[in-house]
């Protein structure tokens, strides 16, 4: 029976080009997801957009004399250059600015407003006397009161994943001429985060299937107590507030911007033709997957649940895999210090599914993990070319050199034979039930290890040797490894769509790897093949040494 799936992924500040550690943290896991359950028959949507309405962009804007709106529209559109090149298969990919988001964000607001669970308050606001201005929380900067971290933002600290007000940060300053704000009264709407407490206890108590570190922050900050949170700011770039009196008020981006999955799903609804169609995805049995870094679990396992509680008759998330944190060459990413592999960068250098395959292989699920050179070179050559290109490559070639480019016919299988493919079959099902639980590093390594176990039957086997005086025994071989392919073109396919739609024409197959679906595609006999090219491509050791070169030259700027 096929499952009904939402996946909401991160919305990224369009401020600037995006990195690695995004691509880890929450686009490629989504992707992997969603294209495994389209290959199962799952009714998927993918949504996401450019939050355009964030600080950073406005900071950005101020540094480079621009309008924030062209700041904005410059990265949205690198953004979806970006997800094509990479195939990042988004069902739409959208963004803050448009005036369907707008009105979803409103009706949300106004509904929790004459249902009770937004107040009006006065809050102290960060004033900067020298730029003459109420400043946003991402424009002050200061000590975390927890960690000590010295450039904790004014709406969380990167350091420990606490959220903060600028009225909490020690030393604060303004990020745009350092001096210290000073604080002032000021009238915004509260969220009463406070009312769901009992509520979201209850909840996440039934959550069973979530990871361990997602549970662990949630239990943690519903122990602390949770707060009512302001959601409106003094600021003009934004969505106004739809509230006569509130006048250069804008609603807080973090409030509208979780909004946007169910905005971005009405937008594709109304492109489909049918406005009603996005219902099929937000009630009933549909399942809410939301891909993001471990620095939003807050939003989306307390917040956004709170709202869709008090919004009523949405679904709750059934799932928030985030993903912890890439780090880079052993050090903490960073944007400000330019220290980071941008993704623009390498997709003008590099094959992108192999990029998708070492991330994935090192993805951080539980914890932490490192991206460097040496071990994307490594991941690259010993194990996408030498393991798996090598293999696909080696066994086509030589049915067309022994077999005239068709596929042989086995004949009676021995033991070995069967063995292998009975280890295809299962690997198909037992890879199924990896993504399904979104253990991706768990998944791929049981793909490789099929790519393994081909490589060393074929060793065995040796057809170049059996050829002349065994035929029959060369063409079983060389049968069972082909239909091995057959199969690894499938479960890698979730993980490397580029090479994996190579594959399937090479084995002699139309159409798409999307037609056959997840399942065992038995490969004919006589099928004719095509003339294969490399899989991947071996890159030379010295772009280890360029690249680390390229880091410490961009870090200094």
């Amino acid at each position: 029976m096929s499952e009904i799936i939402l996946i909401g992924v991160a919305w990224p500040y369009a401020n600037g080009s995006l990195h690695l550690g995004q691509v880890a943290g929450a686009y490629l896991p989504a992707d992997i997801f969603a294209r495994y359950h389209r290959l199962n028959g799952d009714e998927v949507l993918m949504v996401s957009g450019s939050d355009q309405h964030g600080a950073p962009i406005t900071i950005r804007a101020e540094k480079e004399s621009k309008t924030p709106q062209e700041i904005a529209s410059r990265y949205h559109q690198q953004f979806l250059q970006n997800w094509r090149d990479l195939g990042i298969s988004f069902d739409l990919f959208t963004s803050t600015g448009t005036e369907n988001h707008l009105k979803v964000t409103h009706d949300i607001f106004l509904t929790l407003w004459n249902k009770g669970y937004l107040r009006k308050d006065v809050m102290l606001q960060a004033y900067c006397p020298k730029c003459q201005r109420f400043l946003p929380d991402r424009y002050v900067e200061g000590t975390c009161p927890y960690c000590g971290f010295p450039t904790a933002r004014g709406d969380g600290c990167d350091e420990c994943g606490k959220p903060l007000n600028p009225t909490d940060l020690k030393d604060p300053y303004c990020v745009l001429c350092s001096t210290p704000p000073r604080f002032e009264m000021s009238e915004h709407f509260f969220l009463r985060l406070s009312a769901f407490q009992d509520e979201l206890e209850m909840w996440i108590a039934s959550q069973s299937n979530w990871k361990h570190n997602v549970l662990g922050t949630t239990r943690k900050l519903l122990k602390e107590g949770l707060k009512d949170r302001a959601i409106t700011r003094d600021m003009d770039w934004g969505i106004p507030v739809p509230i006569e009196g509130f006048n250069h008020k804008c609603i807080y981006v973090w409030f509208e911007a979780v909004i946007g999955y169910l905005s971005a799903s009405k937008e594709w609804a109304h492109l489909q033709g049918d406005d009603t169609a996005w219902q099929h995805f937000w009630h009933g049995d549909a399942k809410s997957f939301y891909f993001i870094g471990k620095d939003n679990i807050f939003f989306h396992t307390l917040i956004w649940p709170a709202m869709l509680m008090g919004y009523g008759d949405l679904n709750l998330p059934y799932n928030v895999p985030a993903n912890e944190f890439l780090t880079l060459e052993g050090k903490r990413l960073s944007t400000s210090l330019n220290w980071a592999v941008w993704l623009p960068d390498y997709l003008e250098r590099y094959d992108p599914d192999s990029l998708r395959y070492a991330l994935a292989a090192n993805m951080p699920e539980t914890g932490d993990s490192d991206f460097s050179w040496r071990e994307f070179l490594r991941r690259n050559n010993d194990e996408l070319v030498a393991t798996y290109g090598n293999l696909a490559h080696r066994v086509l070639t030589f049915a067309f050199r022994y077999f005239e480019g068709v596929v042989p016919s086995p004949g009676e299988l021995d033991d070995q034979s069967r063995d292998l493919l009975d280890k295809a079959g299962d690997t198909i099902i037992d890879v199924g039930r990896s993504l399904q639980a979104c253990q991706f590093r768990k998944a791929i390594r049981k793909i490789m290890a099929l790519a393994q176990d081909a490589n060393r039957y074929i060793d065995v086997q040796a057809p170049w040797k059996t050829i002349r005086e065994e035929p029959q025994s060369a063409a079983r071989s060389t049968y069972t490894v082909l239909s091995v392919l057959t199969t690894l073109r499938t479960v890698f396919s979730p993980f490397l769509p580029f090479s994996s739609e190579k594959l399937h024409t090479y084995l002699g197959f139309t159409g798409s790897v999307s037609d056959v679906g997840w399942r065992l595609q038995i490969l004919p006999p006589g099928q004719k093949l095509h003339y294969p090219k490399p899989l991947f491509a071996k890159l030379d050791d010295s772009i280890v040494v360029q690249e680390e070169s390229r880091l410490n030259k961009f870090s200094q700027r």
